[in-house]
């Protein structure tokens, strides 16, 4: 849903993009964080800003959810309880909600229910373990994401010994999905209320209706409060297990450990219900459009091949078989110009992907003993801090850089880590400047230069965003300088030999030696505006929109390397940043596909070609003859746009026309990276599937099975080449590396320090 004039643009130093609703509390926003870390921003209505009781209540609540986490929750990333219109933060979760899906597909069954139920049983226990009690447990407010459900919007739940805060005219949450005590004394409300809205939520689940709809909500409370649920069309043994969590007395339900092995005897779904190892979607297609013929490629199962029987893997199935580790996958995919084979390891590739394949070898090969290792930012380190400290689960992943034979990480929760690339050991971990459990503490990994890796701290204590960019020495960890700094991913940048630093509060950017942290200037931002460095071939641009829209104009900032001086460039093309190209930078032009959910895709119409010192007199404008979802990422000449559904296209630059596009089948793929020789494109996901695609046609080379053992959907994952090798950072901070000639290696675990 696109922004009203009457919105605001940004809230807590968060970019809003768009509008993701509006319920009886609030409404939610798209943010975007400096890091382009993307949020979900809810602002309380006016109405309850101006209610002293109710900012008491949301002040202690969102005190008490922040000490929630889990595989299955939406953590409280940010809030501001003493702000104008109080609000908060939470992590971007993409999928429909629980309502959408049925109400698009149909109630659920089998595979998919059973692990919606698990799943939101671990959820309540990770909230009622910080002491909070849910208190609306709906459709809506369960998010159906590819790895599992995640419950979210903790703006009505209520610590439990804060209950005295609740007034007795006060009435949360949604009658069909409310206990009876929930109806008739809200004070009285604890962690069995909870197990009572769940088990209506799974009738729902499972029949698209609930246990005790009535044609109003009064009616519904009525019957929630005095008759039985109807439960005839939900199948056993569930609705045997449900009836135990609808009964009207509290201490009659089950606690939420019992359910959850009561729930674990389900039956497991039957063969035909399960995914089958190796098995593709028939819609995976790869279309040359550069005056090659079109090819299409089906995947089928090897053993169904070899009996006559083709079992294709239902689309919707596809993230889950990484999940329920299904087995090893095996490949025969026939084309019109070879054939895939499996090599027996869950790679799927091209016949023969090898150096030899081609007279110019495509693989370059990796350094001198290296060995395909896999480790986490959290492993023990050899010199410094040797182990992780102030770790929080609130999402991120591992981020890195590399240097030579070395790999720098961090994350959230995670101190900087410098890793052996040849062998995945540990050397060192970097200390932190802030001490105290209720410290934590994110770093972003900005670059190496004269031996000093410079890193962005950001920390929160108390609620309160502080940041510091630092040069760290990068043989051994120790600390060089430091600089106060904005929070965020792009408040520091590496430009020729010096460290550009946008100055705490955002007023001024600075600039410092990597090495010594020597001030060479400072150059002033214009006031009422979020600027963000932006990396260039030539001088460094500083891209600045305004707070306000309409207020006054996006402009960019040149600065003199030299001197800091600066002048400002208005009258820009429509749109944001892409890059550069032959020295002009290039800018997209784009538009919310009107969605609203987290599985929207941005669209794009047209590039223009700007030059900054000529003015808007020498845009190029390209228009694309036809729209292109996804995110878009300029790679020596050409536009790759990334779908959330795993498409891939690509678009030339200079003439706008389509070259090729790529159905893969992985979702929520990351930015993708071309290899120095422009031929092969990389992509991975965050839960560490990587594809490899002939950068010329799209065709897949070659495909790996998931490494993470868990999925966040907090962030980008991280992919890197060093070397030869692939590096890979997923979203759980595992870390990995592969040889691309030779994906089918299997992983072994990183060096550990002596």
């Amino acid at each position: 849903m696109v922004l009203s004039k009457d919105d605001p643009r940004s809230i807590g130093g968060y970019k809003l993009v768009d509008r993701l609703g509006s319920g009886g509390m609030g409404v939610v926003y798209l943010g975007r964080a400096r890091s382009g870390r993307e949020v979900a921003v809810k602002v309380v209505h006016a109405q309850y800003a101006e209610d002293q009781v109710f900012r008491t209540r949301f002040r202690r609540e969102i005190t008490a959810v922040r000490g929630v986490s889990g595989a299955f929750t939406a953590p409280v990333i940010d809030a501001d309880p003493e702000a104008a219109r109080p609000w908060m933060a939470t992590q971007y979760v993409p999928g429909p909600d629980l309502a959408d899906r049925i109400r698009v597909d149909g109630p659920l069954g089998g595979t998919e229910l059973r692990r919606l139920a698990l799943g939101l049983v671990e959820a309540l226990r990770d909230i009622h373990r910080v002491g909070v009690v849910h208190r609306d447990l709906k459709p809506a407010n369960v998010l159906m994401a590819h790895d599992g459900p995640r419950v979210i919007d903790f703006g009505i739940s209520r610590a439990a010994e804060n209950q005295t805060l609740t007034g007795t005219g006060d009435l949360f949450g949604t009658p069909p999905f409310m206990s009876p005590e929930q109806l008739q004394d809200p004070r009285s409300v604890g962690p069995a209320s909870d197990v009572f809205s769940l088990a209506a939520l799974l009738v729902y689940a499972a029949t698209g209706s609930g246990p005790f709809d009535a044609d109003s909500p009064y009616m519904t409370a009525h019957r929630v409060i005095n008759e039985e649920p109807v439960l005839e069309e939900v199948e056993p043994p569930l609705r045997d297990i449900v009836a135990l969590c609808l009964a009207k007395e509290p201490a009659a339900r089950p606690e939420l450990g019992e359910l959850a092995q009561l729930l674990a005897t389900l039956p497991e779904p039957a063969t035909d219900d399960v995914p089958e190892p190796g098995g593709v979607p028939d819609d995976v297609t790869s279309t040359t459009l550069n005056g090659g013929r079109p090819s299409t490629s089906r995947a089928v199962d090897a053993a169904a091949a070899r009996d006559g029987r083709r079992r294709w893997l239902r689309p919707a199935m596809a993230a889950t078989a990484g999940v329920l580790a299904l087995g090893i996958t095996a490949y025969v995919t026939l084309e019109q110009r070879g054939e895939d084979v499996a090599d027996g390891t869950g790679v799927r590739q091209s016949a023969d992907p090898s150096p030899s394949a081609s007279s110019s070898p495509r693989w370059k090969p990796v350094s001198s003993g290296w060995q395909p290792w896999q480790t986490t930012v959290h492993e023990p380190a050899a010199n410094g801090v040797p182990k992780a400290v102030n770790s929080y689960e609130t999402g991120g992943g591992a981020n890195c850089v590399t240097d030579d034979g070395s790999v720098y990480c961090g994350g959230d929760g995670a101190l900087p880590v410098r890793i052996d690339a040849t062998t995945g050991e540990t050397v060192w971990r970097a200390t932190s400047v802030l001490s105290g459990e209720e410290t934590t503490v994110g770093t972003y990994m900005i670059g190496v230069r004269d031996g000093a890796l410079i890193v962005l701290e950001s920390t929160f204590e108390g609620g309160v965003g502080q940041g510091n960019v630092a040069g760290l020495d990068a043989e051994n960890g120790k600390r060089l300088w430091t600089h106060p700094a904005e929070p965020g991913g792009n408040t520091g940048l590496l430009s020729g030999d010096l460290v550009l630093i946008v100055d705490k509060g955002g007023r001024s950017v600075t600039a410092r030696e990597p090495r010594t942290g020597v001030k060479r200037w400072t150059g002033q931002l214009p006031a009422d505006h979020i600027c963000d460095p932006f990396k260039t071939e030539g001088d460094p641009y500083v891209v600045c929109e305004p707070v306000f829209e309409g207020s006054t104009k996006p402009m960019l900032l040149v600065f003199d390397l030299d001197d800091g001086s600066s002048h400002r460039v208005t009258n820009l093309p429509d749109g944001s940043p892409a890059g550069t190209h032959d020295g002009q930078l290039v800018f997209l032009d784009w538009r919310s596909d009107g969605t609203g959910t987290s599985l929207e895709d941005m669209i794009y119409t047209q590039a223009a070609l700007f030059d900054p010192d000529a003015g808007s007199a020498k845009t190029k404008a390209v228009r694309f003859p036809d729209e292109h979802r996804g995110t878009a990422t300029l790679l020596n000449g050409t536009l790759y746009f990334v779908a959330s559904k795993g498409e891939v296209t690509a678009v030339s630059l200079e003439t706008g026309k389509q070259l090729w596009v790529t159905r893969t089948t992985v979702e929520r793929l990351g930015e993708p990276l071309l290899d120095e020789g422009g031929r092969t494109l990389y992509l991975t996901s965050g839960s560490g599937r990587v594809l490899a695609l002939d950068a010329r046609t799209g065709k897949e080379l070659w495909q790996t099975q998931p490494r993470a053992s868990a999925v966040d959907d907090g962030s980008d994952p991280v992919l890197l080449l060093n070397n030869g090798a692939l590096i890979v950072g997923t979203l759980d901070a595992t870390v990995f590396t592969l040889d691309p000639s030779r994906p089918q290696m299997k992983a072994v675990p990183a060096v550990s320090p002596s």
